[in-house]
């Protein structure tokens, strides 16, 4: 069994009896007790009428390298209320997942009040780095199930073409402390870090990788994204469809590349097994299932619940190991309870690495691709994943979504959500 990094907080008291390498996928079966008690529906669950991303945009290069943030949250509070009909005063609430733009919150109410909801509907953003757009959708959830609120809108954005990644600045004081100058230290170490201590070299992370890029072309020629993302209009001009996908990507050119991490550990994560920089905006609209019913909104979705865990900020990839059996055991859940999985992908080193402690089946792990092929828009993915996984259970006619992530200062998050959408 491959060494696990040092654990902090809940995540250490649950890993030892549920942390544990499979022997192989598990098997599919019939709907466990657990799962028929998710299947049914209370008047107070909380429900997902609309889930909807953007199309994506390259770094510096793409369709919205030239525009802001909050022209990015602008158009998508637009185009959201034009495809729900959603009476934008029936709003309780707006919760924004960014991470690098200076005064989120500000420009995040700014661009709601352009795009015509009213000032009595508060916004509030959150971070939480990779998670934040998951973040948003508990935040909104949380409310609704406290009574304080009956719809929300949850939405991940960001703008990494304008917000790059920040240098975070500690004092000496703190960074003093290993762990704490670990936290801070860049993605691209922490990843080198990964397969330096798992062993997982440079062919088994290109083997992902290229999975992932074969995958996200084979759905993008089948016309896959376009049923997930709502187009948008922004500069004056239309956004429809993912302009960072590379086809045509072989075993062959991604060997040839260079590593992108020079110094770093063994040299293995290259621009083409890392995730994409990009940008992009996703939302769910959230509400009771009894307001739902009432107002005739259409439940695509139901919210379940989600789970964080603390690791070794070294190893920060490793997050979804101790996420996802955390996010199993509250609701009685096994692997082979769950239909679709949409694990981020920030680097194939974690990737891998999480694929092959949970032994997973990789059928049916990102199915389409993931952020290796199609970018990550730091903010945006929590929700990309919710959206993504939602529409392949509702093609597959399927029940159970995990979604899960790594996080930047040693972190995991991990959801489940449940598909109202079959045929």
């Amino acid at each position: 069994m491959l060494a696990t990094p040092t654990l902090t907080g809940a995540a250490r008291r649950i890993a030892p009896t549920l942390v544990q390498r499979a022997a192989g996928p598990a098997r599919r079966h019939a709907h466990s007790a657990a799962v028929e008690k998710l299947l049914q529906k209370n008047k107070d669950d909380v429900v997902i009428t609309f889930a909807k991303r953007t199309a994506m945009g390259r770094y510096k290069k793409g369709q919205y390298a030239n525009h802001s943030i909050d022209e990015l949250l602008h158009s998508t509070f637009r185009a959201t209320l034009e495809a729900t009909g959603l009476e934008p005063s029936t709003i309780d609430d707006i919760v924004v997942g960014t991470c690098h733009p200076p005064s989120p919150l500000y420009v995040s109410r700014a661009a709601a009040l352009a795009a015509g909801i009213p000032e009595t509907v508060p916004v509030q953003t959150v971070n939480r780095l990779c998670s934040s757009g998951l973040m948003a959708i508990r935040t909104v959830a949380n409310t609704i199930i406290a009574g304080e609120a009956e719809i929300g809108l949850a939405v991940g954005a960001e703008s990494m073409s304008q917000n790059p990644r920040p240098t975070p600045q500690i004092s000496e004081t703190v960074s003093g402390n290993a762990q704490a100058h670990d936290c801070i230290e860049p993605m691209g170490w922490t990843s080198e870090m990964v397969a330096e201590q798992f062993q997982i070299g440079r062919a088994k992370q290109d083997a992902y990788a290229l999975r992932s890029h074969q995958r996200a072309e084979r759905a993008l020629h089948a016309g896959i994204f376009a049923e997930e993302i709502m187009p948008i209009r922004i500069g004056g001009t239309q956004a429809t469809a993912d302009d960072m996908i590379r086809t045509g990507t072989t075993a062959e050119s991604l060997a040839k590349l260079k590593p992108a991490f020079m110094g770093w550990g063994g040299e293995h994560s290259t621009a083409g097994n890392s995730s994409g920089i990009g940008d992009g905006a996703a939302v769910c609209v959230l509400m009771r299932r009894e307001t739902a019913l009432r107002t005739g909104a259409r439940i695509v979705g139901k919210w379940v619940g989600c789970a964080v865990a603390g690791v070794e900020p070294r190893y920060m990839g490793v997050g979804p190991v101790y996420a996802i059996p955390k996010v199993l055991a509250q609701h009685g859940l096994t692997q082979a309870d769950v239909d679709i999985w949409e694990i981020n992908e920030a680097f194939a080193s974690q990737f891998a690495y999480c694929m092959e402690q949970l032994g997973l089946d990789p059928e049916r792990v990102n199915p389409n691709g993931g952020a290796i092929a199609l970018t990550h828009p730091l903010g945006m993915t929590g929700v990309r994943l919710a959206v993504t996984g939602l529409h392949e259970l509702q093609r597959r006619n399927e029940d159970v979504l995990c979604t899960s992530m790594c996080i930047g200062s040693g972190m995991g998050a991990a959801a489940i959500f449940v598909n109202e959408a079959k045929h």
